[in-house]
């Protein structure tokens, strides 16, 4: 039965994406970056697809591209489909793992095709992204033993590709564990140097202009957007926010950090530390909340079935595209549309502030670091 409700899942999504012509425009992105460094081309000066998209990640990631030009289109997109189809039941693993919890296979193929359908999970797959494979690095480095070969080199990585995994690079620091750390900074300065020795020129252009060019990803104020950013600009119907986004912003960041220093088991300090990445980063689409898969399976495995139903609705809902967003209709919702457009900080804000009210119940002494889902203290 769990393999049938997998495969109904996987075919109703390949009938919808048949049906409705979806295009996967970051694939075609990913490909326009691989041929820019295949052929010399300028990484950081093309647009492509009817949308005029542009690159917007490190010259690493456009390194790593290069492969996708190897394929036709159709199967490079057939590829990326079912690329992260695996990388979502390799999340839906790594989520128990956090959890300290086994998953037999029939309770995988159950997990994965329910997965499936989760707001940020699909839009992932219909996009092409690659938020699936960024969160599997992160979260297979962060759950391994203490002490394991390399641990921290798959998060450096990430970064080196996406940046916003750098996060979890404090995180360590602000942990005590120094040496994995490290190991996470040299492997980002590895990317960084390998991606500069094969494209100098865009790299200094990536490093000293187009990283703060923060209008290259995308408009930040659309409900696309997931993030504080976002919530702010649509609530004033400003779109550059300014100081009265960047403070509540920093604030945020450091609270939530602070949390999960504090937390007494890793796999909170891992959830808290992706959540506060995702709301203080200037632009999260809601693709990016891809973590929410291993939120809900830390809440079931705590026996917090209420609040694993409340976040699986959050993130099944898709409320943020039933509120009138062509235009700048964004910039014009009424107070009471507001909650509907930024659902994800909304519950990311209260993930912070609950987890903030329960560790004020407990004793907060300091806490020896162990595996996931082991308490830092004996």
């Amino acid at each position: 039965m769990p393999c049938v409700l997998l495969a109904v899942s996987l075919s109703s999504l390949a009938v919808l994406c048949v049906w409705q012509h979806i295009p996967m425009v970051d694939v075609l992105v990913y490909r326009a970056e691989g041929e820019a460094v295949a052929r010399g081309g300028d990484l950081y000066g093309f647009t492509v697809t009817e949308w005029r998209l542009p690159a917007t990640y490190p010259p690493f990631a456009a390194v790593l591209f290069v492969p996708t030009t190897w394929i036709p289109v159709p199967a490079l997109k057939l590829a990326f489909l079912a690329g992260n189809v695996l990388l979502l039941a390799r999340l839906v693993t790594l989520s128990a793992r956090l959890a300290a919890r086994s998953l037999p296979l029939p309770a995988l193929c159950t997990v994965t095709a329910l997965a499936l359908w989760l707001e940020p999970v699909f839009q992932t797959l219909l996009f092409g992204q690659i938020n699936l494979a960024i969160a599997c690095l992160v979260l297979w480095d962060l759950t391994r033993p203490p002490g394991a070969r390399a641990k921290g080199a798959a998060v450096g990585i990430a970064a080196g590709i996406k940046l916003t995994p750098a996060v979890f690079v404090v995180y360590l620091f602000l942990t005590g564990r120094r040496r994995e750390a490290v190991t996470a900074t040299a492997a980002f300065a590895a990317s960084v140097a390998l991606a500069a020795l094969a494209l100098p020129t865009a790299s200094t252009g990536f490093w000293t202009r187009h990283l703060y060019e923060t209008d290259r990803v995308g408009r930040s104020w659309i409900v696309d957007n997931q993030s504080l950013r976002g919530l702010v600009a649509r609530a004033l119907g400003d779109p550059a926010p300014g100081l009265v986004w960047l403070l509540p912003a920093a604030a945020v960041g450091v609270a939530g950090l602070w949390l999960a220093a504090r937390a007494r088991e890793d796999r909170w300090g891992i959830l808290l530390t992706a959540f506060t990445a995702l709301l203080v980063c200037p632009i999260s689409w809601s693709h990016h909340w891809v973590w929410c898969v291993p939120l809900i399976a830390v809440l079931l495995a705590e026996g917090r079935i209420r609040l694993a139903a409340v976040t699986a609705a959050v993130f099944t809902a898709r409320t943020m595209w039933l509120v009138p967003h062509e235009g700048d209709l964004d910039l014009r919702l009424p107070w009471w549309q507001q909650p509907s457009a930024a659902p994800y900080p909304l519950l990311g804000l209260a993930l912070l502030a609950l987890y903030a009210v329960l560790s004020t119940t407990t004793p907060g002494d300091e806490y020896a670091h162990r595996g996931p889902g082991v308490p830092r203290r004996a």
